[in-house]
């Protein structure tokens, strides 16, 4: 999948490669426990979780890779040790096997990269 027409995440995880259906549940699972009232949308043609009205992650399965998108740049930074060993850009994580993504850092990177909300 580049970019899907799927209106829900679950019709996107049903549409994608049956053996990285797992691995996409799981990522997100991690999403949904790691991120305070996470709010689940599709924006891009993939799967985002916000926090109020900011997107904070969204992932994508490639047809190469499964891609992670972590919004908060800083938490990059803060993990930048542990991401140089990994293929990343910017804000995106990419991970050619899904067995190998690391969801421990995962979590740390969603539970980090959201800012506190003040009223």
């Amino acid at each position: 999948m580049v970019q899907s027409k799927a209106a829900t995440v679950d019709e996107y995880l049903a549409q994608a490669d049956p053996a990285r259906q797992p691995w996409l549940a799981r990522i997100r699972e991690v999403a949904l426990a790691s991120l305070p009232d996470p709010v689940e949308s599709m924006q891009w043609g993939m799967p985002a979780y916000g926090v109020g009205d900011q997107v904070v992650f969204a992932f994508a399965s490639q047809k190469q890779y499964v891609s992670l998108y972590v919004t908060n740049l800083s938490i990059h930074e803060r993990h930048a040790e542990a991401l140089s060993r990994l293929d990343h850009g910017k804000s995106c994580i990419r991970f050619r096997k899904p067995e190998t993504i690391d969801f421990d850092l995962l979590a740390a990177l969603l539970r980090e990269g959201v800012s506190p909300v003040t009223p």
